[in-house]
């Protein structure tokens, strides 16, 4: 039997610590996604080694929002995969209109791009005011950054032309105040959102909803891991309820997927078949 690198070993130290010391579990996250991430925060912090890293996190807590911040894949941008947003317009949200109350949850919002680009997309289809997107992230850093709705304005131009790509009944422009280099997020766009720390890893059922978000979120996670956030929205939505997850997401691998029927494999929207136990 060969013996692990050192790094890895340090790395499985750097998890187990975090889990034990603070309560984050990152065990079953993609190994090569998370070796990358906690290479990039040794470097940044100016540390030798992973395990240098690990004694500071044991010692240090003002370096655990820092960890966490790092760790978190805050990657996106408004209307991302536009076709995906189109149909959600165009299928979804007509079905949705059936209900008096109209719950979404949208879990690892990131910076909240796309929180935004569904708050325009049922302002448009005239849902908004009875409406609520719970928007989560285990990131605090990033969810602060999600409620501010500032993004720079060299941005602009990609998130409008995403938009009228996905069907857009007007400017984007009308959502959101520029001013130097930053765009702001109008704040009636944010009336009805909620923003919450939610840990997909370990914490329960966060809503019953009628529509669930988590796009590229469960590419770094381990097959069991995705299982276990897929019961985990099954078990979050209503019945007939819709899951939208990013385009190289796959659930047909996973024993929680049969639970699910394709409403458009190729955009990865689906919808809960199974009946509640």
């Amino acid at each position: 039997m060969s013996r692990p690198e050192v790094e890895e070993v340090e790395l499985e130290l750097f998890v187990r610590a975090l889990k034990l010391r603070h309560g984050y579990d990152f065990g079953e996250y993609a190994r090569a996604s998370l070796r990358r991430r906690v290479n990039a925060l040794v470097q940044a912090q100016g540390h030798g080694s992973i395990g240098e890293l690990t004694a500071r996190l044991l010692r240090d807590d003002a370096l655990l929002p820092v960890v966490i911040a790092g760790l978190s894949v805050p990657v996106s941008e408004m209307f991302r995969d536009p076709a995906v947003f189109r149909r959600l317009r165009d299928e979804v949200l007509p079905l949705l209109a059936s209900y008096p109350q109209i719950n979404i949850w949208q879990a690892g919002c990131a910076f909240g791009q796309e929180v935004y680009s569904l708050a325009i997309l049922l302002e448009e289809a005239g849902l908004y005011d009875r409406s609520q997107i719970y928007a989560t992230d285990f990131s605090d850093a990033a969810i602060a950054r999600a409620q501010e709705g500032i993004f720079p304005a060299r941005e602009a131009r990609l998130y409008s032309e995403n938009y009228l790509a996905a069907g857009g009944q007007h400017s984007l422009a009308d959502y959101y105040h520029a001013r130097y280099e930053l765009i702001t997020i109008d704040e009636r766009l944010k009336r009805n959102v909620t923003f919450a720390n939610h840990n997909l890893v370990c914490d329960g059922v966060f809503c019953e909803a009628h529509l669930i978000l988590c796009r590229n979120v469960l590419i770094y996670f381990t097959d069991p891991l995705q299982n276990h956030v897929l019961e985990l929205f099954r078990d979050s939505l209503v019945r007939s309820g819709f899951l939208c997850l990013g385009t190289r997401e796959n659930i047909a691998f996973a024993r929680a997927g049969r639970d699910f029927r394709a409403v458009d494999a190729r955009l990865r929207i689906f919808q809960r078949e199974q009946q509640r136990a």
